[in-house]
């Protein structure tokens, strides 16, 4: 069977590279492939010296630049021979694979992004925050994916991990989650939305993103494929794979395709059984000339041994349990080594090994398909004929009836035999019609030896006629297939001799039998046997073409069997048998010999040995026309003479380049279908495992120097195992080590240490965002093991903390570098215009604030993306601190400079305090830290000096402002208090903002800013009470009074600044409230003498009034007169009402000094307060009045007003919500008694003189009001 993809197209491909060898000059600059050796050439070791050379010109006509032009083209050439013969090894692994498997249990590979998709992706984004998709998102979503594309995709380190293959579509999807995942918890709770829905709403919303216009259901289809194709490939798909890998072309894989017979088992089995057998045979002699490699200690030369053959003891038990068939004979080999090589078996035990005929089981299918008989004549057309069929030995089975007219059948019966030649008997009948008759009559029969080589398709043979049959030329037409099982690799009829069996010349029915994997039988049957009649094991035995033997009569083509002891000749009746025989019986005896049939041989020796050999079998047309093209030597080669170890290191090297060019991001781990050829190939030729994972680390090292993203897990694994190789701690017990293993163990060593060093020291961008997830940890925990000197002995702790904080030193420089480099590059694209001026002290400083905005985040960042380290070590955290520190301190030197450019007393940089402080109070590990108190002690004068210049601006501004002040109603206060307040408020706002760190200083600025407000407050209250005063003095005093703004103003400032000393002077803590305190009681005292001012004015306008009546006293001159010209004036014009005008005055002036009072001042305990004093005041003074006119009546007019000012004032007081208990006080009962009596006196003296005024509460006197 031919290769599926190669059978059908190739021919034409061939004829067509054919024309092209025939047509190519034949000059030195190329080898033909035809020319070459029919040895190996350069590719063997052995036979490198004598390799075919092109012929080159004499020196003088080819210049220096041909010269290198034709080495280059040597060079080539023999690369191209190296990578065939390659090839041809790899071919045999994937064809027949005994040893490893594809592995199921490999992490899946996520696809990795390209340059042309990062792009594509930040343009997604970028159509989104413009607003040019159709994704609907709330503002926290599109604050998010702004941050995200900000901070991750327009990365410089991000592009850099992109270039380095390490990036994938589900890294950029995991920084996103875990970027969202804060911003989710801290938004407010919604009832019926929890946060899970949230995350997972913009997760899908993101994946649309990042999707884009693409059809989801045709990604999903494409990474289906994907995936299969990461998993488990077939043999086609793993040849395919290796071609591009190796620079292969198809025609070149078909040739070598069915050249080496792939599709064929049993020459791959038999193939592999040389390849082993050779190696046992190197081994002996690797041990007989002592040309051992080079050993760390000499007693490993013995050892060396013992592990070849050990090695080549495994892949024999390996091949030896592949099945040979489905139900053959579970016959094995108690000892699984070659029977020739006296090296490993003891001859002595050589019978236990000996084959018994009962060990030889062989089963057949054989199908019986009857389809018509013809010759049947004597019979009447209706009458009913049928078959019977059967296998001796076995059941018989019987066809349909069918009339003698059309006797066709069709019907097959299945049988199964042990009888290599069974006899299968088919009898036709007729149904006897005679009553008596007890069975049915016979008319003929057919007896058939059919064997697995006979014709399959239907044919007619001729009968035996019964006695009584009339018809005597009966033919039945039927076919008899019989399979060929598992276990039989030839048949067929042959003449044989031998001096132990088949001693008798003669022709014999052979068949070659694989009893197992390592057992071959050549077995003689007779017809009907199940066992064989005689046989011969063919270990031992090699097999050859051989000339006719004189004296042997009968066959044609002649070969044989010889060992040591023992000859047997076989001959077949024509050539292709032959060469079909002797190929099966080179696969059975495992020689390294190859036989060649001689019309190859004379092929070979002819000039032009073209012509077809029409009798040579399929397999050797494809071997003549491979030798044609050049690659005979390739297939022929004994891959015992070649170092595989050079070999497999250049095989494992086109490999890894072939991985990471692919479309997955591998980070250097092989596919399962790479590593199941390269696990094939090591046991196959015995690739030392300690060599293949130094070339590997050697490989993944270079990668990594180079910038690819190299998994550190696989770079643990490997040299874990060169590790315990080396130290002789292999899981397996002591295996021998080279002194170039260990020489070149130690240089991988000290470059994974420096790598390793390197990435620490890198981390930010080897490891960026925390991608590939757990890389960090997994490179502090190699290079922990690589520090350790032996592979028990664990590394001091501190020895490990030593060199990883020697890394993160120079990672805080790197950092720190990179980003000053970043926020230099930003500035220049911002100010481009402004290239060449001089950077200004405000340039600076803006500068350096930005620096620390990226300084602070590369911090977050860190902590955010780089804490896995803990994982790998406890103390991990510790030393990011000092990094973090050492970081900083890096960024104090740029931040000292900046500030120290500013001018003196200017406070722009108290942002840059604030930025850094709240960052750093804020981590535990940070706050109060040597940067921390760094910048405390740089800010603490500026503060100190800041607040000493503000008290001295406050104090003046106090100053000058009551000395201009106006005293107009500014909000609660006056403009100076407003200004005032507000800047206290400003100054002790900004210093809590500080947030000083330092406890001491921030309570002891605390308490200084608190004194300072309550001196300033004092100071104001002070002014505004000598301000009141004045104010006071230089209004009226009559009735005309009416209370000024100012004088409410003045209030309103008391009012406030008994509001505001409450927080502007009042400690925090308990015990603390002397300032306020103090200022409360000045506030409080100063509003009580405030109020008393005020009251006496009151009551001076009051007494004014009051002595105004004093005219009317009983037994003045005044008095007499005034009543006299008011009687005689009266009896001529109308009079108006003494006194009233006086009265209603007086009222006037109350009522709108209350309106006023009452509008205009803020503070409603204090309005109430001096209403209390003033009606109090009132009434005293009107008592005192009255009493000092205790003996003398009251004037009519005098007792007029004074009812009219005492009940306006009572109900005035009353509608002002002065308590009842401070109206109704024994004063206003006494005046109230007093005035009560004296209008009972005058209304009987006057006779209704009083006109209708009364002290008794009447609706009429409301409507004078």
């Amino acid at each position: 069977m031919l290769d599926p993809s190669s059978s059908e197209e190739e021919s034409d491909e061939i004829v067509e590279e054919e024309s092209k060898e025939v047509l190519a000059p034949a000059t030195g600059a190329r080898l033909s492939p035809s020319r070459t050796s029919e040895s190996s050439g350069g590719l063997q070791p052995s036979s490198r010296s004598s390799s075919v050379r092109p012929s080159s010109p004499s020196p003088s006509v080819v210049s220096e630049k041909e010269k290198e032009e034709l080495e280059r083209l040597q060079k080539e050439e023999e690369e191209r021979k190296r990578k065939l013969q390659l090839y041809v090894f790899v071919m045999r692994c994937i064809a027949y694979p005994f040893n490893a498997k594809q592995p199921t249990d490999m992490a899946r590979r996520q696809q990795k992004i390209s340059k042309q998709q990062l792009q594509t992706i930040k343009d997604r984004f970028q159509a989104f925050l413009n607003g040019e998709t159709q994704i609907v998102a709330d503002e926290a979503f599109i604050n998010a994916v702004q941050s995200y594309f900000e901070v991750f995709l327009k990365s410089d380190r991000v592009s850099r991990m992109v270039q380095s293959g390490g990036c994938s579509a589900n890294d950029s999807r995991e920084v996103f989650k875990k970027h969202i995942e804060k911003r989710v918890r801290s938004l407010p709770e919604i009832d019926g939305l929890s946060k899970e829905t949230v995350l997972s709403s913009w997760m899908a919303k993101f994946d649309a993103i990042y999707r884009g216009e693409e059809d989801p259901r045709k990604q999903q289809a494409r990474m289906t494929a994907s995936a299969a194709s990461e998993l488990i490939l077939s043999k086609e798909q793993l040849y395919e794979m290796f071609q591009q890998i190796l620079g292969i072309k198809k025609f070149e894989h078909q040739l070598l395709y069915n050249a080496c017979q792939l599709d064929n088992p049993d020459e791959q089995a038999a193939q592999i059984r040389r390849e082993l057998d050779g190696r046992l045979q190197m081994a002996d002699q690797i041990a007989k000339e002592r040309k051992f490699p080079k050993f760390v200690s000499k007693e490993m030369e013995n050892m060396y041994i013992e592990e070849l053959k050990s090695s080549v003891n495994l892949l024999m038990a390996n091949l030896e349990s592949m099945p040979v068939s489905k139900g053959g004979s579970e016959f094995k080999l108690q000892k699984l080594k070659r029977g020739h090589n006296t090296s490993i078996i003891d001859m002595g035990e050589e019978n236990e090994n000996q084959l018994s005929k009962s060990d030889v089981v062989l089963a057949f299918n054989l199908e019986v398909v009857i389809m018509e008989v013809q010759g049947l004549k004597s019979l009447a057309p209706n009458r009913i004929v049928y078959c019977t069929m059967e296998v001796e030995g076995g059941e018989k089975l019987q066809t349909d009836q069918a009339e003698a007219s059309k006797p066709m059948w069709g019907t097959q019966g299945d049988f199964t035999t042990t009888h290599p030649l069974p006899a299968v008997k088919v009898k036709l009948f007729t149904e006897s019609t005679g009553v008596l008759a007890l069975e049915d009559k016979e008319l003929g029969r057919v007896v058939l030896h059919p064997t697995p080589n006979s014709p399959k398709q239907p044919e007619f043979h001729k009968m035996a006629v019964s006695k009584n049959c009339p018809d005597h030329d009966l033919k039945i037409k039927l076919a008899v297939r019989m399979d060929k099982p598992q276990n039989m690799k030839h048949c067929g009829y042959l003449w044989v001799i031998g001096k132990n069996v088949w001693k008798r010349w003669k022709k014999r029915f052979f068949v070659l039998v694989q009893v197992s994997q390592y057992t071959f039988a050549m077995c003689s049957y007779r017809e009907k046997k199940a066992e064989p009649q005689e046989l011969l094991q063919l270990d031992g035995y090699t097999v050859d073409y051989t000339d006719p033997q004189p004296g042997l009569e009968g066959g044609r083509a002649f070969f044989n069997a010889v060992k040591e002891g023992d000859t047997v000749i076989f001959a077949s009746d024509d050539e292709q048998d032959r060469i079909l025989w002797v190929q099966a019986m080179y696969r059975a005896t495992g020689q390294s010999h190859k036989p060649v049939p001689p019309t190859q041989v004379q092929k070979l020796n002819a000039k032009g040995g073209n012509v077809p050999q029409l009798d040579a079998p399929i397999s050797q047309f494809y071997a003549d026309r491979a030798q044609k093209h050049g690659m005979d030597e390739f297939i022929s080669s004994n891959p015992c003479n070649f170092d595989h170890a050079t070999l497999f290191e250049m095989l494992q090297r086109l490999t890894l380049d072939h991985r990471l060019n692919d479309s997955y991001s591998c980070l250097g781990w092989f596919s399962p279908g790479q590593v199941f050829v390269l696990d094939e190939y090591c046991a196959r030729y015995g690739v030392r495992g300690c060599h293949r994972h130094l070339c590997y680390l050697g490989d993944l090292l270079e990668r990594a120097e180079n910038g690819a993203m190299v998994d550190p897990t696989l770079l643990h694994y490997s040299f874990a195992f060169c590790a315990s190789h080396v130290h002789g701690n292999r899981p397996d017990g002591i295996g021998t080590v080279t002194v170039d293993e260990k020489e070149r163990f130690e240089e991988i060593k000290e470059r994974l240490r420096l790598l390793l060093e390197n990435q620490i020291t890198h981390f930010r961008y080897c490891f960026p965002f925390g991608r590939p997830e757990g890389a960090l940890k997994a490179t502090l925990s190699l290079l922990e093991r690589g520090l350790m000197k032996d592979i028990v002995t664990p590394v001091p702790q501190e020895e490990v903390k030593a060199v990883i904080r020697k890394c993160l030193e120079k990672a805080a420089l790197v950092n720190y570098t990179r980003l000053s480099e970043y926020a230099k590059i930003e500035e220049n694209q911002k100010d481009s215009e402004n290239v060449g001026r001089l950077v200004t002290p405000a340039k600076k400083l803006e500068d350096t604030i930005h620096l620390a905005e990226l300084v602070i985040e590369v911090l977050q960042q860190n902590e955010e993306h780089h804490a896995e380290g803990k994982e790998a070590f406890a103390w991990w955290s510790d030393l990011m601190v000092e990094h973090a520190e050492t970081f900083l301190s890096l960024f104090a030197v740029d931040m000292d400079a900046a500030l120290e450019m500013q001018p003196p007393d200017t406070w722009d940089s108290f942002p840059l305090f604030q930025l850094l402080n709240d960052v750093l109070r804020s981590d535990y590990n940070l706050c109060n830290g040597q940067f921390h108190k760094h910048l405390q002690d740089l800010f603490a004068p500026l503060v100190v000096r800041y607040v000493d210049l503000m008290e001295s601006s406050i104090a003046q501004s106090i100053h000058r402002g009551f000395e201009r002040e106006s005293w107009e109603p500014v909000n609660n206060g006056s403009g100076t208090s407003e200004d005032l307040f507000w800047k206290l408020d400003a100054l002790q706002t900004f210093i809590r903002d500080l947030h000083w760190p330092e406890e001491e200083f921030a309570k002891h600025l605390e308490q200084r800013l608190k004194l300072m407000a309550s001196d300033m407050i004092e100071s104001c209250v002070k002014r505004t009470r000598i301000a009141f005063e004045v104010k006071l003095q230089k209004t009226s005093r009559s009735t005309d009074f009416r209370v000024p703004q100012s004088i409410c103003t003045m209030f309103n400032v008391m009012v406030d600044a008994k509001s505001q000393s409450t927080k502007l002077c009042s400690m925090e803590l308990g015990q603390e409230h002397q300032y306020h305190s103090k200022i409360d009681e000045l506030i409080e005292e100063t509003v009580k003498e405030m109020i008393t001012l005020l009251v006496a004015k009151f009551v001076t306008i009051l007494e004014g009034v009051l002595a105004k009546l004093s005219r009317y006293d009983e037994g003045t001159l005044f008095s007499s007169f005034l009543s006299f010209t008011v009687k005689a004036a009266s009896k001529y014009v109308d009079v108006p009402k003494p006194g009233m005008d006086l009265a209603d005055a007086y009222v006037t002036f109350v009522r709108h000094s209350q309106d006023v009072l009452r509008d205009k001042v803020n503070g409603e305990m204090y309005i109430e307060r001096l209403f209390d004093q003033w009606y109090t005041s009132t009434m005293n003074v009107l008592c005192t009045w009255l009493t000092d006119r205790m003996d003398l009546q009251l004037h009519i007019y005098q007792l007029k007003t004074l009812i009219r000012i005492v009940k306006k004032t009572y109900r005035d007081f009353r509608l002002q919500g002065v308590l009842d208990s401070t109206l109704n006080s024994k004063t206003y009962e006494t005046v109230r008694n007093r005035l009560t009596v004296e209008e009972a006196t005058a209304s009987v003296s006057e006779g209704g003189g009083l006109q209708g005024i009364t002290m008794k509460d009447s609706d009429e006197e409301e409507d004078e009001d």
